[in-house]
């Protein structure tokens, strides 16, 4: 118990809790931004699919492929698709 009781080693406790706190908070802190930064992603994502869909469509029916029946079918084909090629748990 003498230990603590020198100002040096108190200074050295509450120097290695300050460190440590700051550290799990900062590692909280990152997480939080990496969790956000994936859901902007995931939007992101989806909304580049369903643009490749509309885009897929007016060239089908540029070029005479397409019908009326499909009209949005790429769209909500590929929008669907979104996060489950790669993520697979």
């Amino acid at each position: 118990m003498s230990f603590f009781r020198k100002p040096a080693a108190k200074l050295g406790a509450l120097n290695l809790s300050a460190i440590a706190g700051s550290t799990y908070y900062l590692r909280s802190h990152h997480v939080y931004n990496l969790e956000e930064f994936e859901a902007r992603l995931d939007e992101i994502e989806g909304t580049l699919r369903g643009h490749i869909g509309l885009i897929e469509e007016s060239l089908d029916r540029l070029e005479g492929k397409a019908t009326e029946a499909d009209r949005g079918k790429k769209m909500n084909e590929y929008y669907g698709k979104r996060g489950r090629d790669s993520k697979q748990n």
